[in-house]
């Protein structure tokens, strides 16, 4: 293996341990000693028993595998000679002479070979020209370069050879070369990061080349894709938040009397009631209330609050949800039950009344709501309110948000912003923060610990 970044396997060790703390993986010292200690059991010049050994100690979750995996690679390469040498005729050969190799890699290959393949390909197609201090290999010009999905007729001839088209031998023909198309990729990009590495530092390419994991990922810069993923970790959670706020109400009052236990229990102290007894309170399913900033700053964030007040309306008795930039408008009717969601945000987008002059104005939108949903808000109501607490310097109807809070039976304040930018250009944050606990709320980890809190 390659050590050069780094002079001996402790700073490694310790350099590995730190890039996967910033990736987003939960790593403690404890965790990271065991893993140390792992290491004086294992052959250390054996590369796959290494990695086996720091996932065993370090990787918690399935999801984590794949951070953990791209960061192990960077910190331990694997060596870039080996077994299987690079044939010499594979650099300076015609593409289409090294196309015709590489069908014969995707019909069949050992994972060796494929790195050997890409790695000499990353040499020869990989370097383009850049700016200084920007990288200057990528995967783009190797794979368009190789082109391998245009490669799958000419494999698909070798590999039936006269066999009837259509049946179950070209379908496994063609899964094969798919799966081993993406083993090329991996494997190109892996070179393109190491290369990367060696000429900028591990940690400048371990920071860009690792997204955190799904439950760490930042609200407002989570993309389509991400939405989909975490539609999976929403309907959990919403159980988990009517479970707590039932629990609260419960712990909150008592029953009503029990006068015949009472009068029983008294019997015992000659008909004097020292120990009164009560009902256990009814079971309740508590009543919400969501008001979300709806604005462009917080468009993704945004997106997720809907996913999860459209998980919220099996979990609670009553759901009612509103939204607004400078005006408020009621958008539970695009939620009902059975709706697809995102055929729901995009009618909401649409339709919903949340706009006046298209800055976002919380004072204006409090008031608003007071005026026109006030009667939204009773006694076995929870509010939630969910946004940013940045209002483009408006007034910020401190008084009517304490009016709608007195008469709710909880309220809570989820801001998707780092704490640090709280009170900082046009956000009131501590101010709301006096009238309703705020809680910075960034990622599914955060709304996890929210909602653990308030039990």
């Amino acid at each position: 293996m390659t050590h050069a970044p780094h002079s001996s396997l402790v700073d490694r060790h310790v350099g590995f341990v730190h890039a996967l703390r910033e990736a987003g993986l939960p790593v403690s010292l404890a965790e990271g000693l065991d893993a140390a200690r792992a290491l004086r059991v294992i052959e250390l010049a054996d590369r796959e028993s290494l990695r086996a050994a720091y996932a065993a100690t370090l990787v918690k979750k399935p999801a984590y595998r794949p951070g953990f995996d791209v960061l192990f690679d960077l910190w331990f390469p694997r060596a870039t000679t080996g077994l299987y040498g690079p044939r010499p005729d594979l650099e300076s050969a015609p593409l289409e002479e090294v196309r015709g190799y590489l069908a014969g890699l995707l019909t069949q290959s050992t994972d060796a070979e494929m790195r050997e393949f890409a790695r000499v390909m990353v040499e020869r197609f990989g370097r383009q020209e850049a700016a200084e201090g920007r990288q200057n290999w990528f995967s783009y010009s190797v794979m368009r370069a190789l082109s391998p999905d245009t490669l799958m007729a000419r494999i698909l001839n070798e590999v039936l050879a006269g066999q009837e088209r259509g049946g179950l031998a070209e379908k496994t023909a063609r899964q094969r070369v798919a799966a081993n198309t993406r083993r090329l990729e991996e494997a190109v990009s892996a070179d393109v990061r190491r290369r990367i590495a060696e000429d900028s530092g591990i940690d400048k390419i371990a920071r860009s080349a690792v997204r955190p994991p799904l439950d760490h990922l930042d609200f407002l810069r989570i993309t389509k894709a991400d939405l989909a993923r975490l539609r999976r970790e929403v309907h959990p959670l919403a159980r988990r938040l009517a479970a707590r706020l039932t629990i609260k109400h419960r712990k909150g009052r008592r029953g009503r009397l029990d006068f015949r236990r009472t009068m029983r229990a008294s019997l015992q102290s000659g008909g004097v009631p020292l120990t009164t007894h009560f009902k256990p309170p009814r079971p309740h399913k508590p009543e919400l209330v969501i008001l979300c900033d709806t604005s462009d700053s917080v468009s993704s964030f945004a997106h997720f609050t809907l996913l999860l007040t459209y998980a919220l309306r099996e979990q609670f008795t009553k759901v009612r949800a509103f939204g607004f930039v400078d005006t408020v408008d009621e958008i539970t009717r695009f939620f009902v039950p059975g709706a697809d969601v995102v055929e729901a945000m995009t009618r909401l987008a649409n339709e919903a009344d949340m706009v006046r002059f298209g800055r976002t104005n919380y004072g204006h939108a409090l008031e608003g709501f007071a005026e026109r949903y006030g009667d939204a808000i009773g006694p076995k109501t929870s509010l939630l309110i969910l946004g940013d607490a940045r209002s483009n310097y408006q007034q910020p109807a401190l008084d009517t948000l304490k009016s709608l809070t007195r008469r709710a039976r909880h309220a809570y304040w989820l801001n998707p912003e780092p704490r640090q930018q709280w009170d900082t250009g046009d956000s009131v944050a501590t101010e709301y923060g006096t009238v309703v606990p705020m809680y910075e709320c960034r990622n599914v980890a955060q709304l996890t610990a929210f909602i653990e809190s308030i039990a």
